[in-house]
Parts: C-alpha cells; sequence; structure tokens
C-alpha cells in the first residue's frame, strides 16, 4: 500500500510544545472547537490557541469543572456536551449552528482510555462509543458550519492503535472485555476516521489529521489504579516518574495537535497520522510504539468504518436523508 506517512521535517521535535509550535502564526478571527479542552492536553490546547488569538468553544460533559478550569482565559466559551450520549451530541450542534458561526479548527482532543466495562446508549463498549462514535456524529452534525477552504479537523488518537484494529465480528465486546484492546480499538478508529474525513472533505478545502500525542501523565489515567501504573514502570511506590524523560509534559504533549490543526507545512495535505509535531512513519515491521500500523490507514477499512458509523449514530452529512 503506497502512502503519504513519511516525516517533513517540519522543524519540531518531540519536546517542541504548543506554543514553540504557534510562534508566528495569527490566529485572530478564527475559531475552534476542543473537545475537552479543559483538562490535561485539551486545556494546554485551549490555552495555545487563544495565547495565538483563536476563540475557542470547549464542549464539556462537566461544565462547572471547565469554566473553573478555564476562568480568566478569554476569548473561550463552554457549553455542554456528553460525547457518550449521541441526544447530547445532538443538542450541541444544534445550539452551535443556530449561532451562525463558522468553525475553522475542530480538535477531537475529548476521551476515555482503559476503562472498566462500561455500556452507554443501546449497549455500545463505551470507549469506542466515546472516542470514537460521539466524535463522529459531532463532526457530522457541526458539518454545515465546518468553513471551507482552510478548515480542519484534528482526532487525537494514540500509539494505543498498535494494540488493536476493528474487531469487526464484534465492535463492543459482547464476547469479552479487555480494557486496553477497547481501547486500541477505539484510537484505530480515530485515525480510520480522519483518513475517509479527509476523503470526503478535501473538494470543500476540508482536511482531516490524526496523531499520537506522545506519553503524557493526565487525568486521562483516572480509571488505572496506582499499582497497575507502577507495574508498568511509569511511576515509583511514591506516585513519582521513574524515567521522567520517558514522558511528555502537558505543554509538549499538546503541541503536535496544535501543530496538526495550524501548521502551513501540511497545506494540501492531509488523511495522515502525524506524531512529534511531524508525519509518522509507517510502524515497523518488528514492532515497537512508533509510527501508524497499516490497520490504521487502510482506505477500505476507513470506508468500512464510516459506514458502519453512520448507520449506529443515524448521521452522515455526506449523504441524504441523514439527518435524525
Amino acid at each position: 500500500m503506497s502512502t503519504a506517512q513519511h516525516r517533513i521535517g517540519s522543524g519540531f521535535d518531540a519536546r517542541s510544545t504548543a506554543d514553540d509550535v504557534l510562534r508566528g502564526i495569527d490566529l485572530s478571527g478564527k475559531l475552534a472547537v476542543v473537545t475537552g479542552g479543559y483538562s490535561g492536553l485539551g486545556l494546554e490546547t485551549t490555552r495555545a490557541l487563544v495565547k495565538a488569538g483563536a476563540r475557542v468553544v470547549v464542549p464539556a460533559r462537566r461544565r462547572d469543572v471547565a469554566q473553573e478550569a478555564l476562568a480568566g482565559l478569554d476569548r473561550v466559551e463552554v457549553d455542554e456536551l456528553d460525547l457518550g450520549d449521541l441526544q447530547s451530541v445532538r443538542g450541541f450542534a444544534e445550539r452551535f449552528l443556530a449561532s451562525g458561526r463558522t468553525i475553522d479548527i475542530v480538535i477531537n482532543n475529548g476521551g476515555i482510555m482503559a476503562t472498566p466495562e462500561t455500556r452507554v446508549g443501546p449497549g455500545w463498549e463505551a470507549q469506542f462509543a466515546t472516542n470514537h462514535l460521539g466524535h463522529f456524529a459531532l463532526v457530522n452534525r457541526l458539518w454545515p458550519a465546518i468553513s471551507p477552504g482552510g478548515a480542519r479537523v484534528v482526532s487525537v488518537s494514540s500509539a494505543g492503535h498498535h494494540r488493536s484494529g476493528i474487531r469487526w465480528d464484534d465492535l463492543h465486546f459482547k464476547q469479552g472485555y479487555d480494557k486496553w484492546e477497547a481501547y486500541g480499538q477505539a484510537k484505530t478508529a480515530n485515525v480510520l476516521f480522519a483518513v475517509h474525513l479527509d476523503r470526503l472533505g478535501r473538494e470543500n478545502g476540508v482536511r482531516a489529521f490524526s496523531l499520537h500525542p506522545g506519553g503524557i501523565l493526565t487525568p486521562l489515567q483516572r480509571h488505572l489504579a496506582k499499582e497497575e501504573m507502577v507495574e508498568r514502570g511509569w511511576i515509583d511506590e511514591t506516585g513519582a516518574l521513574v524515567d521522567p524523560d520517558a514522558f511528555k509534559s502537558p505543554e509538549q504533549g499538546a503541541a503536535t495537535q496544535v501543530w496538526a490543526a495550524t501548521s502551513p507545512r501540511l497545506a494540501g495535505m492531509g488523511g495522515v497520522y502525524c506524531e512529534d509535531c511531524d508525519i509518522a512513519e509507517p510502524a515497523p515491521a518488528d514492532g515497537g510504539r512508533s509510527g501508524v500500523k497499516d490497520w490504521a490507514i487502510d482506505p477500505e477499512q476507513a470506508a468500512r468504518l464510516w459506514e458502519v458509523s453512520a448507520d449506529l449514530t443515524g448521521v452522515d452529512a455526506f449523504a441524504s436523508g441523514s439527518w435524525a
């Protein structure tokens, strides 16, 4: 399979911060929607975009927490959104569309990781539903506001996509749940979503990207017991990082999604998976966690997942009669 997955020499690296990649970029007059933009990488993303002049809308499941976290930041507004509830997604999108504004950047940053087995909606596995289906429905419902001729949609995936492709015969883990495989499938879905959205949107000048932000300890790990993080070698018994150099700071972790959303170097490009503020290479055949797996950028699987997701959510901005 030929691929555009090759580094372009962006000039940035794993230690670059969101402020670094935005230096010299003026986002005045631009509007960004950042899911989960009030915690962890999302908060640093919001801060950096605002500093560069953008207005940022933060849809949040915990609206009061978001308002407190974002207090003092100019040009930020908070609205309610639960990605695991399609009616909540619809409500947010309808409120935004009613404002008559257009969107220049969407960063699908919100998500959950390695949760205990949880079901949402009609029995959907929560990680797939929240990380993928919620964002799928959100972008499709917001599509009339996503500005043609330059808008970017960025999906925050993870090297966790190496753990699992799409389990076509058991998307919702009804035949045995594994929290890490479920996370891996959801993160693969984030990449495939960007692949097909880019294919559909590029004729209107809307491009899509996905990325691995790097290893960062944030509230995303809230479902992991301390013992598990110790066992994985992330922290010691006191809670201190075992190897600080193995992790990025939140400011560094936010950099790749901000770079994908704004970099002039990506003009005319899209549908690629990024890491360390550059386009990632294909994953090496001998293992490791770097690069992108073939199953995550396969255009046929991307198209198949789009059809399945449209059927599950009842919404597809690129098909008639989808606005249920």
